[in-house]
């Protein structure tokens, strides 16, 4: 059977629309997700590398909260952000943010905030949710920690990612993060999965180097 590739184009878009994945670059990076709850995204320019190892850095995908604000479960990225460094923080340590632009897979976003992490440990986060612990002395596809089902992970889930990724800076050897198994996930956001990895990667800038950020929660 022939495929016709408009109609594919059409049901794509109109499956886009459904998940209101329109490109919204928000002036300032000021998202506001509610009347009460509003994340500040201030960009402070090229992110060198940290000298203080109580640091854990935090990197984040080209898409995230700027031309995209949800997991793939609708978990606002301002309060996957506010969990993870509250888990750092509860663990003594100190979170530094960056955007990696150079690329769209998780494990080398992760990768690169390790190399500029004062401590070794960075944590990667795909704006779909996917997240990895890494540290800097690994290969790129190896990791201390993998999250790879994004529609399993809730606030919890992130706030131990944070905790996870502090001990480890401080050299301990803590439990993985547990997480939740479900067959039927992959199967049930797999095309999801697909379109914003897709819009993600669009937003690719090979090349660049990582931006730092200042986050403020008001």
């Amino acid at each position: 059977m022939a495929i016709n590739e408009k109609l594919i184009r059409e049901v794509i878009e109109e499956v886009l629309k459904g998940f209101n994945l329109e490109d919204k670059q928000v002036a300032s990076e000021t998202v506001t997700h509610n009347s009460s709850s509003k994340l500040e995204f201030i960009e402070k320019g090229t992110a060198s590398a940290g000298t203080r190892n109580d640091e854990v850095v935090i990197a984040v995908a080209p898409a995230f909260n700027k031309y995209q604000t949800k997991t793939i479960v609708d978990i606002p990225h301002h309060d996957v952000l506010r969990q993870v460094i509250a888990g750092i923080e509860e663990e003594g340590l100190k979170a530094r943010v960056v955007r990696v632009l150079r690329t769209s897979d998780v494990a080398f976003i992760a990768h690169d905030g390790a190399k500029i992490s004062g401590s070794g440990v960075g944590i990667g986060i795909q704006s779909k949710g996917t997240t990895v612990i890494h540290q800097k002395d690994l290969l790129p596809l190896s990791n201390l920690e993998l999250f790879p089902q994004a529609p399993l992970l809730d606030l919890d889930t992130f706030r131990a990612i944070g905790k996870n990724a502090a001990k480890y800076a401080k050299g301990e050897s803590p439990n993985p993060v547990p997480t939740r198994n479900d067959q039927m996930a992959r199967p049930k956001f797999q095309a999801k999965a697909a379109l914003l990895h897709i819009k993600e990667t669009e937003h690719v800038n090979m090349g660049s180097k990582p931006v730092e950020y200042e986050v403020k929660f008001n």
